[in-house]
Formats: structure tokens, C-alpha cells, sequence
């Protein structure tokens, strides 16, 4: 494509978009986003979005959100919002993710009520679940369906499941509690671990979860244990009567309930507590709290005790000669493993982190997540002060622990501030999120950047992108590296060969693009195609085929082959 059609191509949007004619408006514009030329295709989208018209308002929201400035976008779909349905739908998804749940839900309906933009009355509907309105989601999903609107009964479907796992635990817990049947209470409150999964994203559910997790725990000490454990995956305010609840059960005889409480302390960095309740637990006569003891003071520096601990599992346990040759060789001086990081300076991180300290409190978050489980709720404050100062460690421990929350915006957004302090791993999710986005070139940009710090597949993506856009020249030193830096156990090992060899042929280095090739076809069917989804129509679009390339390589040599021939016949 050159860029006298590209001119005229923008120029031809920008007079459709004065001419108010909407469809060659449209049109004119996937030509730029369907070839990929987003960043050709933006100062004519602005001169477009000047003379009114409502497609590039909306397209060019999307690159504006996408490549991170969000308030660019809210001011391009509010804009139009009113009339179109489309931007009230962007502008309530813009809405939503920034937290501004009731603004989003008055878009949401403007965009159904108005235009019968299906997304809209979905989206409308999930913000109902999410207050815990399940019943009236699922019922305003289901009316006024037309034909084609099955994407609906999906939605529907699960709201309705949330109603008929509530109705099911109450009518339980009905006659568990006229019958004080303890057991019958807990085999009830177990059947809420069906909700476990979706709490995050219908926070509703859970003061409804919380009553029956409550009248199952008056009846079963277990079903208390359930409770606390539910109490501490859902918010930080329910931690004391956690705490309550899971004594309580210990004092029942609930063997795994000390355990429970030792582990969450452990993971809040509440050692001192931690190692109460494992010698509780051990006085009581659990076997188990004894490894956590054994770990904890080994981490910790205390040594003779831990050894202790760890010889209470006999000879014969392999894993606790495995400690104790640890123990000894800390105890002699010797080096903690590469990724293990010095417990003993926790205490020591978390007063400096109380006192203000932003990067200590990333260490001692980071080190807690290390420890030995995720508590992502409760390290996420511990590690926001150093990633608002900049910090890309903690801001791409914050986008990770994010997404373990399920709050997506918050991830990409600690990973766009990871990426531009220099983290390659974050680098890369901005280039996969651009390319999800289908914004290539942006997608791209990412990927090079991630390659110059350091990372082997990224250098093998981001010449893959300069492939697919017939850049062959400017993909050959990525392709390089990826391929001569790595070895036959990379994943990525065929996949690399196949683009290597397609820029070696356009570079007419036939010779090393024949060898690349036919590896690259001998393996392609078993090593790359399942990596990627089948149903992804775009992706297979983009994709080489290296046995078509052979063929093409064939062709070149033949063609090269019988111009030497008749050279020589000529002379």
C-alpha cells in the first residue's frame, strides 16, 4: 500500500464525514483499520470527528483508550453518546471499568432503550447481577428477545444459576436448622463454593453468601471455618471475626481450622501470631503445623528450632532430610538460593514500610508473596505507594495481583506504568493487549520495546508483526537473535524458523530460507498451530504458511536456475 492511496483514502473519509454521508464514512474508515494503518488513519479520523461524524467519534475512541488515554475517549464517545448507540455502549464499558457504575448503567439503558444495541442491554443486565439483583437481570435479559438475540440466554442462564444456588442452600439450611443437624448445615454451606468463582465480578452475591455461611456457622463449627476462609477472600473488614471464627473451630476439634488461621497469618505477615496458633495446633495433636513451624523458623534464622521441628518427621521422610540439609548449610553460612529472598528482614521492611517507606513496603509485599500463598487483597496496599511513585517492580506486582482480583482495568493500567519504567514483562502484555485490540502497530511498538530489554520471544513477535506487514528488512536482526539465541527446547523454536525464513526469501538469502523453511513445514502442523485459537479467524488470516512458502521458494530457484541456464546458453 503506498502512501498516495493512503492519502487519498483519508482524504476521501475526511470529505464523506463533511458530505455527511455515513456509509462512505464507514467504509473508508475499516480501510484503515482492517489494513492496519491506525496510526496513518488518526489525523484524518480527527478531521472526520470535526466535521461530526459519529463513526470516527466512536473508532477513534477506541485507539485513544486503547494505546491509554481514557480521558481522550470519554470526550469523543460523550460526545455523540446521545445519538448513537455504539458510543453509549463504549462510554458505558469507559464508565463501568473506572468505577462509575451508575453513570455507566443510565448509558447502558440509553443505548437499548433507544438504539437495541444488544451489548448494551447485556452489559445493563450484568451490572444488575453484580448488585445482586440476579432475578431481575435475568428477567429483563429474557424480554423483548427477537430473533438473533441468543447471545442473551447465556447471561440469563448463569444469573438464574446464582437464584437456584441460593434457593437450594436456604431450603437446606431450613431443615438443618429445625432438625440442629450440624452435618446436614455444612454439606449445605459446601454447595456455596459454587459462587467462589464469580464473587469478583458480582460482588452483590456476597452479603447474601454471608447470611447463609452465617446461619450454617451457628450450627457446624467446619461450616465456621468455611465462613471465615469466605469472610477473608472477600474483603479485609471481615478479618477479626475470621479470626474468631476459625479459634472457635480449632476449640471444636476442627483439625484443619488451626492450620487455616496459621496459613492467613503467615500470609499477612502476622508471624508471631502465625507460630502461636501452629503450636496450638501441634499441642492439640496435629502432625502438619509441624512442617509450617519447621519452615517458619528457618526463614526466620532459627535454626536449631527448625531442625527440631523438621527431625519430628523421622529419617524416612525425604522431604525433611531435604530441610534439614537446608538448615545445615544455612546454619554454616552458606548461600540461600537464588530466588529465595531473607525472611529475617521482614519485621524490619514492615516498620520501615510504616513509617512511610514506599519502596520497603514493595519488599515486604514482594517478599510476602513469596512466603507461601497469595493474599492479593492484602498485599495491594503495601505495594500501591511505590507503584503511584513509578516503581515498575511494584507496579507490575500490582498489575498481576490485580488480575488475580479480577479488576482488569486496574491490571492494564499498572502494566502500562510497569512498561514505561522499562519491565519487559509488562512490555509485552501492552503488546499483547494492543494486538487483542487489533491496534498492530501500537502492538508492535510494544513488542520492540520488550525485545530491547532483554526478552527472546518478543524479539521473535515483534519481527513476526514486521513480517506479516512485509517489513522483511526491518524483521531480520529480531528473527535473528530469536533464532540463533535459542535452542530447540523453545517453544516458539518452529515458529521462529518460519518467519525467519519468510524475510530471508524477500531478502533473496534463498540458500538459508530454504533450511529454515522446511523446518519451519515439517513441524508447523504439531508445534505452532495449536498454540493459537482455531476459531480466531483473524490470527489465521495473518499467519504464514510455510509450505506455501517452500513452494514459492521453489519457484524463485527454478526462476533463478533457468535465467543462469540461459545466460549461459547466450554466451
Amino acid at each position: 500500500m503506498t502512501t498516495q492511496n493512503i492519502q487519498d483514502r483519508g482524504e476521501a473519509l475526511v470529505a464523506a464525514a463533511l458530505a455527511k454521508d455515513t456509509k462512505a464514512a464507514h467504509r473508508h474508515t475499516d480501510f484503515f483499520v482492517f489494513g492496519r494503518h491506525i496510526d496513518e488513519g488518526i489525523p484524518y479520523w480527527e478531521r472526520a470527528v470535526e466535521a461530526g461524524d459519529i463513526w470516527s467519534h466512536y473508532t477513534l475512541a477506541r485507539y485513544r483508550k486503547v494505546r491509554g488515554d481514557r480521558q481522550a475517549a470519554d470526550a469523543l464517545y460523550r460526545a455523540v453518546a446521545e445519538f448513537d448507540a455504539g458510543c453509549a455502549y463504549g462510554l458505558g464499558v469507559l464508565l463501568r471499568e473506572d468505577g462509575n457504575t451508575g453513570e455507566a448503567a443510565e448509558w447502558f439503558r440509553q443505548g437499548w432503550e433507544d438504539g437495541r444495541h444488544l451489548d448494551c442491554k447485556i452489559e445493563l443486565g450484568k451490572l444488575m447481577a453484580a448488585e445482586g439483583r440476579c432475578a431481575e437481570a435475568s428477567a429483563f435479559l429474557m424480554s423483548e428477545v427477537e430473533l438473533g438475540d441468543i447471545a442473551v440466554y447465556r447471561w440469563s442462564r448463569l444469573f438464574d444459576s446464582f437464584e437456584e444456588v441460593f434457593d437450594r442452600v436456604a431450603e437446606a439450611l431450613e431443615t438443618a436448622e429445625a432438625d440442629g443437624d450440624g452435618a446436614a448445615a455444612l454439606a449445605a454451606v459446601r454447595e456455596l463454593f459454587e459462587l467462589d468463582q464469580h464473587f469478583a465480578d458480582y460482588p452483590g452475591l456476597a452479603p447474601r453468601a454471608d447470611e447463609l455461611y452465617r446461619r450454617g456457622s451457628a450450627l457446624s463449627a467446619e461450616a465456621g471455618m468455611y465462613y471465615a476462609m469466605f469472610l477473608t477472600e472477600t474483603g479485609e473488614e471481615g478479618w477479626p471475626e475470621a479470626v474468631e471464627l476459625l479459634l472457635q473451630a480449632r476449640e471444636a476439634g476442627v483439625e484443619q481450622a488451626a492450620g487455616v488461621l496459621g496459613n492467613l497469618c503467615e500470609q499477612r505477615g502476622q508471624l508471631a501470631e502465625a507460630e502461636r496458633v501452629h503450636r496450638l495446633a501441634v499441642e492439640a495433636g496435629d502432625e502438619a503445623p509441624k512442617w509450617n513451624l519447621g519452615m517458619l523458623c528457618m526463614r526466620l534464622g532459627r535454626y536449631d528450632e527448625a531442625e527440631r521441628w523438621f527431625r519430628e518427621f523421622g529419617e524416612d521422610d525425604k522431604d525433611a532430610v531435604q530441610q534439614l540439609a537446608r538448615v545445615a548449610a544455612l546454619r554454616a553460612g552458606g548461600p540461600r538460593a537464588a530466588d529465595e529472598p531473607d525472611y529475617r528482614q521482614l519485621p524490619a521492611l514492615r516498620e520501615r514500610a510504616e513509617a512511610g517507606e514506599v519502596r520497603a513496603g514493595y519488599e515486604y509485599a514482594d517478599m510476602l508473596n513469596d512466603w507461601g500463598g497469595k493474599n492479593a487483597r492484602y498485599l495491594i496496599p503495601w505495594l500501591e505507594p511505590a507503584a503511584r511513585a513509578g516503581d515498575p517492580d511494584a507496579a507490575y506486582d500490582l498489575a498481576q495481583l490485580c488480575a488475580k482480583l479480577r479488576r482488569f482495568t486496574d491490571r492494564d493500567t499498572w502494566h502500562r506504568v510497569a512498561a514505561e519504567g522499562g519491565d519487559h514483562h509488562s512490555c509485552h502484555h501492552m503488546g499483547w493487549l494492543s494486538d487483542h485490540h487489533r491496534d498492530y502497530q501500537e502492538s508492535e511498538r510494544w513488542y520492540v520495546r520488550a525485545a530491547g530489554l532483554g526478552s527472546r520471544l518478543d524479539s521473535m513477535i515483534a519481527g513476526k508483526l514486521m513480517v506479516q506487514r512485509k517489513a522483511y528488512a526491518e524483521a531480520e536482526p529480531y528473527l535473528r537473535r530469536a533464532w540463533e539465541e535459542g535452542d530447540d527446547h523453545d517453544k516458539f523454536r518452529t515458529e521462529t524458523a518460519g518467519y525467519y525464513g519468510v524475510a530471508l526469501r524477500h531478502l533473496d538469502r534463498l540458500a538459508e530460507a530454504m533450511d529454515l523453511l522446511t523446518f519451519a513445514a515439517d513441524r508447523w502442523r504439531e508445534d505452532v498451530l495449536p498454540l493459537y485459537d482455531p476459531d480466531d479467524l483473524d490470527v489465521r488470516a495473518r499467519m504464514i504458511r510455510p509450505e506455501e512458502e517452500l513452494e514459492a521458494l521453489d519457484e524463485q530457484l527454478d526462476a533463478e536456475l533457468d535465467a543462469e541456464l540461459e545466460e549461459d546458453d547466450e554466451e
